[in-house]
């Protein structure tokens, strides 16, 4: 039988696939507030900002519904190759990212559509990246999610990834206000795979650099196991599973690369996620006295204007606040709405150190595994691949060093 366990971010909320056969029963009142808060928020961005705001929240929703029901991490997946030689979450991880650089390559090449501009989530490579690609990678394993996986366990009622989140929101100010220099180090510039290579061939090297990348955790995984690991059956009958979960991963990230190619549709550039933390914690600080808008990092034109709007205006924000609503509705619908606040003292540590890395590698990386690695890629950028390396080294040291802090890490022989 194949290995069935699914690639879970959460370390204070563990599968368990008994919350997913037919006794589990709709979390009432989590589900309302969730679902009033999604429909309202829609109303009020409809109201003070636009309709295409407002479907940028909704488009969030649906990511949130998307993560939480396919437990889609790259955490998790990550730590399972190296752990127990299993791929299935990095292959559909890289299924998402091909499909989704089918459409947006093209459409980036382009430059707009319909009168919209379309921008790729394009940087430099360089030092900044290297750096704070390892950075975020050593702390996503100890903080136990990603970017977009600290915002759906958040929503899944995890008190310790509210831990995790607090404390990237602080490595991202941090982060803006060091980034400058950073950039000072040697670089290459940013590296556009569409215009360097010819959209078609940038789309064929895309394919194929994923296409190596997924064949060589299946050789390993082969390797291993002696086979390759399938997708569960789905835990319930008929349509049911959509509702309860949990969703086969490949079909999570497809509706994520649709999804994707959504946002780049509206908001005209691709799905991120940690700007908005930043962003959050800037005007966190501006409140409490502190000089932010003297800072050469919100200075730059889209931090400047982000920082004197409201946090409503912020596509990023607004996309992120979806997610969590989406995935709190997502487990509440699903009767798996599970908060728990008991926080070992080494698990919270991890989460305030891996919070503080990720939060300042993202910055210096100019995003996360979202922003950086999914959308980057996408795009046709160059440092998305460096990115990807670079992290993934990280986080085989930051899973070396769980064991530290009472967290599973690598099996004993």
């Amino acid at each position: 039988m194949p290995h069935r366990r699914r690639d879970f971010e959460m370390t204070d909320i563990s599968f368990d696939r008994s919350r997913y056969l037919p006794s589990a029963v709709v979390d009432r009142g989590p589900a309302l507030v969730a679902g009033g808060a999604l429909l309202i928020g829609f109303l009020v961005i409809a109201q003070l900002i636009d309709l295409r705001q407002a479907a940028l929240f909704v488009v969030g929703g649906l990511l949130g519904v998307a993560l939480y029901h396919g437990s889609f991490g790259f955490t998790g997946g990550w730590r399972r190759m190296v752990v127990e030689r299993r791929g299935r979450g990095i292959r559909a991880q890289m299924l998402m990212i091909g499909v989704a650089a089918l459409a947006m390559i093209p459409l980036i090449s382009a430059g707009s559509l319909g009168g919209q501009p379309l921008v790729g989530a394009l940087a430099p490579v360089g030092v900044s990246v290297l750096v704070g690609a390892a950075m975020f990678g050593l702390g996503m394993q100890l903080g136990g999610g990603c970017g977009s996986g600290t915002l759906f366990t958040v929503g899944g009622g995890s008190a310790r990834m509210l831990v995790t989140l607090t404390f990237f929101i602080v490595g991202a100010l941090i982060g803006s206000a060091h980034l400058p220099w950073w950039l000072t180090l040697p670089s290459f510039g940013t590296i556009d795979l569409g215009r360097q290579l010819g959209t078609g061939t940038a789309i064929l090297a895309t394919l194929a650099g994923l296409g190596l990348v997924a064949l060589a955790t299946a050789l390993i995984e082969r390797r291993a196991h002696g086979n390759i690991e399938r997708e569960p059956e789905p835990s319930r009958p008929g349509w049911t599973w959509l509702l309860y979960g949990p969703w086969p991963l490949v079909g999570a990230g497809l509706l994520m690369a649709l999804l994707n190619v959504a946002t780049l549709l509206l908001a005209g550039h691709p799905w991120s996620v940690t700007f908005g933390f930043g962003l959050w914690g800037a005007k966190a600080a501006q409140a409490v006295g502190v000089p932010v808008a003297t800072w050469e990092f919100w200075n730059w034109p889209g931090p400047q204007a982000a920082l004197s709007a409201s946090v409503l205006a912020d596509v990023t924000s607004v996309m992120n606040f979806g997610i969590v609503l989406g995935a709190a509705a997502a487990a509440s619908l699903a009767g798996k709405f599970a908060p728990k606040a008991k926080i070992p003292l080494g698990s919270m540590l991890a989460a305030v150190v891996g919070g503080l890395l990720m939060g300042y590698g993202a910055r210096l990386s100019f995003g996360c595994n979202i922003g950086a690695l999914f959308s980057g890629i996408a795009s046709g950028s160059l440092h998305g691949w460096l990115w990807f390396a670079t992290a993934f080294v990280g986080s085989f040291v930051g899973i070396w060093m769980r064991p530290l802090f009472g967290l599973d890490g690598f099996k004993k022989k």
